[in-house]
């Protein structure tokens, strides 16, 4: 399993003052170097984190994979063939959120997204949907011509009991299963922290997560650097782990 380190809330963190610092691109820098393998960026409407400016300087120091995630709109696609991420991720954006808060519903969006990934795909560019774990999402995800599903595991991260956690833990494995059947690569993310990663860990059909928020946290104690590390070493452990067993 491979590890995204989303860099969006080092840019909040910058946001918060209006300067330069802490710059998200440094941060990304930090980030493959202490392991990840990828390097996630969200690209909103308002600006209200990331700007055009880090997402054009991501794309000239990211070294393993830039990953923009973006809302399917034409101003979001018309920069995103422009500067050219190895992957795209559409997902829903409401301006009055915090943070994104559910996955596309691509069932009732199927004609104008498919529209959307035929452009990103004339560009070269992989293309993910940001989806609930619902099998008629992903099987609709496929039908449009995406190349991956990345789960969203909002519901899981916010359980309020071990019962309610192992029942969307169970709706994620079945969602990755039924995923990699439709011939998707399957990634996963939202509200991923060092408590909850592991059992994630050992759903073997999900290959790639994506974590900002907690890392970004645990980065004010100990470094970034050592952050990103301890999640990485995390996922390795959680990968080793016999596979989730659940009836």
């Amino acid at each position: 399993m491979e590890l995204s380190v989303n860099v969006d809330h080092v840019a909040t963190v910058r946001e918060a003052r209006g300067g330069t610092q802490p710059d998200p691109v440094f941060a990304a820098m930090v980030a493959e170097l202490a392991g990840a393998t990828g390097v996630v960026c969200h690209l909103r409407e308002d600006r209200r984190h990331i700007n055009d400016r880090d997402v054009r300087l991501l794309r000239e120091v990211v070294k393993t994979r830039l990953n923009l995630e973006m809302a399917p709109t034409e101003e979001m696609v018309a920069i995103a063939r422009e500067v050219l991420p190895d992957i795209v991720t559409l997902v829903p954006e409401r301006r009055q959120e915090r943070t994104t808060e559910g996955g596309l519903n691509v069932v009732h969006q199927r004609h104008y997204l498919q529209t959307v990934v035929e452009m990103l795909h004339e560009a070269d560019i992989r293309v993910s949907l940001f989806v609930e774990p619902v099998l008629e999402q992903i099987e609709a995800a496929a039908d449009i011509g995406a190349d991956i599903v990345e789960l969203h595991t909002g519901h899981y991260a916010n359980a309020t009991s071990p019962e309610a956690a192992r029942q969307e833990l169970q709706r994620l494995h079945n969602a990755a299963e039924f995923a990699r059947t439709m011939r998707l690569r399957v990634a996963a993310g939202h509200g991923l922290t060092y408590d909850n990663i592991v059992p994630i860990c050992r759903i073997q059909a999900i290959e790639d997560v994506s974590i900002g928020h907690a890392i970004v946290a645990r980065a004010v104690y100990v470094g970034f650097e050592r952050a990103v590390r301890q999640m990485v070493e995390l996922i390795r452990y959680g990968r080793l782990l016999p596979p989730l067993a659940l009836s």
